[in-house]
């Protein structure tokens, strides 16, 4: 509902695009930060525990946001924000090992899949709100959808976990070479993937002159178009519809870099769904690489490395759009074709994701 005009709240309480550009990188900075330790934790402590806190947070900084009448204090709320992606590592986890006969890969898509269903109804309505009423409304309203949402997650049960295994076998993760290549792959393509995207809202609305409302109708495709590659994408391999959904994100840059009326930036929106079906499917191929008891840490660090390439990709996009807003699309269409190849050549040629193994039931210590 808000996060698709972040870039334009900002800019209407008066940062730059270059201050844009730092406030979206540290927001990923925020969230690389998390990843890895809340992975750890989700391994020793539990899933749930860590699911209910990070909803918490989240609920408080949309209320800070909504709040904030100035500048400094809304940053300080979205950066608090950016902690909540924390949760992922513990999601990830919980969500594969409740999948029973279902492979990673389709769990996560669908999963995801779902998370854009609600996405569909956000950004029109926030486009709406924010053309009737200012996006600080926008902000408030998303604030008590939250708090709702919060008090949703306290009924999740308590998941079992795995047998307490050395310490050794749960954090030499670094140590599987295959992983690490995988890695290298993740970080690029995350960071190509996402270059244009940051300040495409700016864009379409400073340099396309596209209303609020238009946006919100053009991010509601893009929701759509997030359940759509998911339930679709998510049924193949793993590893050939990764760098499908890397593809569609070079078609998104195309049509929004060259279109010239709002059903093209739509329709850009629509196929940048495989941006999000491309790290799910990312995060089914670690799977498939680790040991049971290094899930939550393994995807801790996966979770951090993309989000380092989300640190880095707004840094460079708010320096290209300073200087030529549509420079940054020409610059995205070369990495990502760096990206493509490289997923090609690195990315793991087979993935044989195995039912999950029964797990000795050991209590999460809430509910």
């Amino acid at each position: 509902m808000f996060i698709l005009f972040v870039p334009l709240y900002l800019q209407d309480l008066g940062a730059e695009p270059v201050a844009i550009g730092s406030v979206l990188g540290l927001f990923g900075l925020m969230m690389m930060l998390m990843h890895v330790p809340a992975g750890y934790l989700a391994d020793r402590l539990g899933r749930r525990p860590l699911l209910v806190l990070g909803w918490g947070i989240g609920a408080l900084s949309a209320a800070v946001m909504a709040l904030a009448a100035a500048l400094p204090l809304f940053v300080v709320g979205f950066l608090v924000y950016g902690l909540t992606a924390f949760i992922s590592a513990p999601l990830f986890s919980y969500v594969t090992a409740e999948r029973g006969s279902l492979s990673a890969g389709r769990v996560m898509t669908f999963g995801s899949a779902m998370f854009a269903v609600g996405a569909v109804i956000g950004p029109p309505a926030g486009g709406w709100i924010g053309e009737a009423f200012g996006l600080r409304m926008t902000f408030a309203i998303a604030a008590g959808i939250f708090v709702l949402s919060s008090a949703l997650i306290l009924f999740i049960r308590a998941q079992p976990r795995e047998a307490p295994v050395p310490e050794a076998v749960r954090t030499n993760v670094l140590a599987n070479p295959a992983y690490v290549r995988l890695l290298v792959v993740l970080f690029v393509a995350s960071f190509a993937m996402f270059l244009a995207q940051p300040l495409t809202p700016n864009f379409l609305q400073n340099e396309r002159q596209i209303p609020l409302q238009v946006m919100g109708w053009i991010g509601g495709a893009g929701s759509i178009g997030n359940v759509v590659f998911n339930l679709v994408l998510g049924r193949g391999r793993p590893r050939g519809n990764f760098i499908l959904g890397q593809a569609f994100v070079v078609l998104f840059v195309l049509l929004v870099w060259l279109g010239t009326s709002a059903p093209w930036y739509a329709l850009g929106y629509f196929v940048l769904g495989g941006f999000r079906v491309a790290r799910m499917l990312g995060f089914a191929q670690v799977r498939a690489l680790i040991h049971d008891a290094q899930m939550g840490l393994a995807y801790g660090i996966t979770e951090a490395v993309n989000a380092l390439a989300m640190v880095l990709a707004p840094l460079l996009a708010g320096f290209l759009y300073d200087g030529m807003p549509a420079s940054m699309y020409p610059v995205a269409l070369a990495v990502l074709a760096f990206s493509i190849t490289l997923s090609a050549l690195l990315a793991p040629r087979e993935i044989h994701d195995a039912s999950p193994q029964p797990a000795v039931v050991v209590s999460d210590g809430i509910g």
